[in-house]
């Protein structure tokens, strides 16, 4: 296993996992590789249509405008060499010869890139492999596997743990090594880092900041403790600045990333995959994706997906394009009109219903595109003239397509993995392998989006309107067999649908929903999993409007126990506060409350009565102050919002207590005082904490109860009504 990738200029150094140990090798002759080919209308034609016989120059000759290109580049400094390659420049197009550019260094591909954008029309060239990240680049060119070699040895790692709101040397106290405090100042904290550094020699470092790095390095060079090592040699790299980004219309912030030498860093802060999967997924999608942990560290799901696509591209010939230039078909207004469509979603009926079954398709969407072989060069392919994609009416090629090629062993790996979870009764190897699942779940959950991204290197948006189509109508046929054989659909919404016992069905004659769903799977080719049965459902309506909310339920499962506290697996809730990471502590316990009542006793007023006991310890002042933080992404700095909110009050004093944040960071706070102007109405969350303002909590209290009994027809004026007055209890409040 290549363990860490270090660049250095024209030099590369190479860390393997070896039996003994680390194995350090210098690279000085690899030179990165770009590609630039034809334009974009000798391969798709200038309305979008296939791609024209153009008369290709014979093999190994380049045309004349790529000649002159090569006369233009020829001696620059960036350029070591020129040659010509042959590959294909699109899945549908014959592989022809190329410029191929080797560059001096990693950072002169971009500036060639650009040159080459700069000489002759702006559409005249397309170029390739420009883009692709660094130690990605390394092992696709060099052909050398990142992937863990588990017969070497096990990985090595150790875990540093520091406050994500904490900054400064004098912080560093409440730094941990593997769970343990291990310094009361912070000379000794840099002491005992480097200490236990030296006597594990991790290969992976988890931090829960990558702040730690360039904090301990200051504290060793402040108090004189050289030399300081994090890697296998002194020193560290910044290899990015902070930044903030806009995602779908989300606000993100991504912290500034580092690198020690010989050593993989994973930022628990910056990895989504680490969060979701733990090292042990991470590892699994290496080997599964080719991409080094170095980078899968810290990779959107969308650049995994990527390095998964690009190793498929190239084991077909395909380059890589800079930019996605592919054009769109030519479509009708109608058509237009037809295509441009979610999935299907079926409104709830509102209130609390009685033995329900929820039953999913299996990874719909992945499964819709290997099914039925749903590519960007096979819909609408132009060699097939057979109209597949329902409603919609596009063409699908007969020839196998590259994504379910990328998708498949994805499926089949997971679907393996939870089979052996369900074999398994060690408890270690269980966990082990849900991380690996949980990998893969979220690269089959986004492949479908990914087709419609504009950015994406073999996105298609025709993709993602025909695999919308093929659920569509997969959901429907659902339903109508669902429906033919005894059951009454309660919501459903894409991939999952709820159903319960028709009232207008005898038993008798109600088909098993296992056999429906034998048969709903043999038709469409796609298996129809019964997910569960439920005790009772609770389907939520819209704040502030009609019908029902698509996804606000909650419900009891059928067979589970509760844990001591809380719901856990007995129910299972979806939009509610306590599923939201910003809903304090405390109100999402109370919440979990509210819902083991109303199953215990099936009686509202028994749960607005368990609510009120909980507002008289909120009043009497009874609450930690601790279990009242609020935790909230913020999108804007303080003085871009408009309007003074709690959320507005937190940013400002934190600016005041010099930690100001970025959009798209987290702010955590206690409101104190609500009436109050200014940063007085709140308290930071490492701050000392004290009184809160029961007022404020009160409400938002009364909100979360609202969402237990709005299936039952309270809205919040009521539940306030009933809290605030005399009431008798009810007998359902005596447990």
């Amino acid at each position: 296993m290549v363990l860490a990738i270090d660049y250095d200029g024209t030099t590369v150094v190479e860390w393997r996992l070896m039996a003994d140990g680390v194995e350090r090798t210098r690279v000085d002759d690899y030179r990165p590789t770009m590609y630039v080919g034809a334009p974009v209308s000798e391969l798709y034609g200038e309305h979008g249509g296939q791609s024209p016989r153009v008369q290709l120059p014979a093999r190994g000759a380049l045309t004349e405008a790529l000649q002159d290109l090569r006369t233009f580049l020829a001696g620059q400094a960036a350029v070591e060499s020129l040659s010509v390659g042959v590959w294909r420049q699109t899945f549908r197009a014959d592989a022809r010869p190329v410029l191929k550019i080797e560059c001096r260094e990693i950072d002169d591909v971009r500036s060639v890139a650009r040159r080459v954008q700069q000489f002759g029309a702006a559409d005249a060239y397309t170029c390739y492999n420009v883009d692709v990240t660094r130690q990605l680049r390394y092992t696709l060119e060099t052909e050398t596997d990142p992937a863990p070699d588990t017969d070497v040895r096990e990985l090595r790692t150790l875990e540093l743990g520091f406050p994500a709101h904490e900054s400064g040397v004098e912080a560093l106290p409440k730094l941990t090594v593997d769970g343990e405090s291990v310094g009361s100042t912070p000379r000794e904290v840099v002491e005992a880092v480097g200490e236990r550094v030296a006597s594990v020699d991790p290969d992976v470092l988890i931090v829960d900041t990558a702040e730690v790095v360039p904090l301990l390095f200051e504290a060793a060079g402040e108090y004189g403790l050289r030399p300081f090592e994090l890697g296998r040699e002194p020193g560290y790299t910044q290899l990015a600045s902070a930044s903030t980004y806009t995602s779908y219309g989300n606000i993100g912030h991504s912290p500034a990333r580092y690198s020690v030498p010989g050593r993989v860093l994973l930022d628990r802060s910056n990895s989504f995959f680490v969060h979701e999967a733990g090292l042990e997924g991470c590892l699994d999608l290496v080997e599964r994706a080719g991409l080094p942990l170095q980078e899968l560290g810290w990779a959107s799901i969308g650049r995994v997906l990527t390095a998964m696509q690009i190793r498929e591209a190239r084991s077909r010939g395909v380059l890589v394009p800079w930019q996605a230039w592919r054009p769109e078909f030519f479509r009708s207004a109608a058509t237009l009109d037809t295509a441009d469509r979610g999935g299907t979603t079926l409104a709830p009926e509102v209130g609390v219903h009685e033995d329900v079954h929820e039953l999913d398709f299996s990874s719909l969407y992945p499964n819709i595109i290997r099914e039925y072989n749903i590519s960007p060069e096979t819909v609408r392919c132009g060699c097939c003239d057979t109209p597949q994609v329902p409603n919609v009416g596009y063409s699908i090629c007969e020839r196998d397509g590259y994504l379910p090629a990328v998708l498949g062993p994805l499926i089949d790996g997971r679907d393996a993995i939870k089979q052996r979870i369900r074999e398994s009764e060690d408890s270690a190897e269980i966990a082990a392998l849900e991380s690996r699942s949980a990998a893969i779940k979220w690269i089959l959950v986004s492949c479908f989006g990914y087709q419609g991204f504009s950015n994406a290197k073999y996105g298609r948006i025709e993709c993602h309107e025909a695999i919308n189509a093929f659920a569509r109508e997969i959901l429907l046929d659902a339903k109508e067999a669902l429906e033919a054989g005894g059951w009454r659909v309660l919501h459903g919404i894409v991939d999952s649908i709820w159903v319960t016992p028709a009232s207008d069905v005898d038993e008798e004659e109600r088909q098993e929903l296992d056999v429906i769903a034998r048969e709903v799977s043999a038709e469409v080719g796609i298996e129809l999993e019964y997910e569960g049965a439920f005790e009772w459902v609770a389907f939520c309506p819209r704040r502030g409007g009609d019908g029902g909310a698509l996804t606000r339920y909650f419900g009891r499962r059928r067979g589970e126990s509760y844990p001591e506290e809380g719901v856990g697996e007995a129910v299972k809730t979806r939009g509610i506060e306590c599923r939201q990471d910003d809903t304090p502590a405390w109100i999402s316990r109370l919440q979990a409350a509210l819902i083991r009542t109303l199953d215990r006793t099936h009686d509202v007023e028994a749960v607005v009565g368990e609510l009120r006991r909980w507002l008289t310890r909120l009043e009497e002042g009874e609450v930690d102050p601790v279990e009242l933080l609020v935790t909230q992404r913020v999108s804007k700095r303080a003085e871009q919002y408009r309007y003074e909110t709690v959320t507005v009050a937190a940013l400002k004093r934190s600016k005041w207590k010099d930690c100001a944040l970025e959009p798209g960071q987290r702010v955590e706070y206690l409101v104190v005082d609500d009436d109050a102007t200014g940063l007085g109405r709140v308290r930071l969350g490492h701050e000392s904490l004290g009184r809160y303002d029961v007022e404020w909590y009160r409400r938002e209290a009364i909100r979360a109860a609202e969402s237990v009994v709005s299936p039952l027809g309270w809205d919040r004026e009521r539940i306030q009504r009933t809290v605030s007055g005399v009431v008798e209890p009810s007998l359902g409040e005596f447990g």
